[in-house]
């Protein structure tokens, strides 16, 4: 399978409270595999951001800090330069829903237009690409609730009331990976290694 993925680009969307072992994952297997990883948030007109992971598990105790740098901005990207587009894990999509300027007050309308939304929507509405969303991820989705409306996904108990709401059809499966048409979603990251060859193979099988 060693380079199936060759002139494949990835984007994944990332902030602070990410898992380190999920990013790690995404940087190597697809390195293996031939594909371009991009890792990308909104810099808040930096020119990089460093980002801070401190998740307690019992394979990495809240002692064991990870950081990473991120230079690349969502706000500058294109979803349809990408076949893969992932919106990490854990509660990295509660902070790229954040709305410009940072600390507005905002409004329903403006949460759509969090740099890292459009991004991810603009991939929603381009079938071609392979999305990629698991645990807490799909709140990317929920300031644009057509997008997920009537799509079968699975996600975190923590976000399941959101997904509902926002039109999602939550299915329950036993392997807690789902795959509706493009998009691929996975319960945890308990999930990642059956998630991570999905999403592999769903976007080896549209060409």
């Amino acid at each position: 399978m060693a380079g199936s993925l060759a002139g494949k680009k990835v984007a994944v969307l990332v902030e602070t409270e990410y898992i380190a072992a999920e990013i790690e994952g995404y940087r190597t297997r697809f390195a293996e595999l031939g594909a371009e990883v991009h890792f990308m948030a909104h810099l808040w007109g930096k020119s990089s951001k460093r980002l801070v992971c401190d998740i307690d598990s019992p394979d990495s105790p809240v002692a064991d800090i990870h950081t990473m740098v991120v230079e690349r901005e969502v706000a500058q990207a294109q979803a349809e330069d990408y076949d893969i587009v992932i919106q990490s894990a854990n509660y990295t999509a509660v902070r790229l829903r954040e709305i410009p300027p940072m600390g507005s007050l905002g409004s329903p309308e403006e949460t759509r237009t969090a740099p890292a939304v459009r991004f991810f929507a603009d991939a929603m509405r381009n079938r071609r690409i392979v999305k990629g969303a698991m645990c807490h991820a799909l709140w990317i989705l929920t300031p644009c609730p057509e997008l997920l409306s009537g799509r079968r996904v699975i996600c975190h108990t923590v976000v399941l009331a959101d997904i509902h709401n926002a039109g999602g059809v939550y299915v329950p499966d036993p392997s807690e990976v789902v795959v509706d048409e493009d998009l691929v979603t996975a319960r945890s990251f308990a999930n990642f290694d059956a998630y991570f060859e999905t999403l592999v193979q769903v976007a080896l099988a549209r060409g």
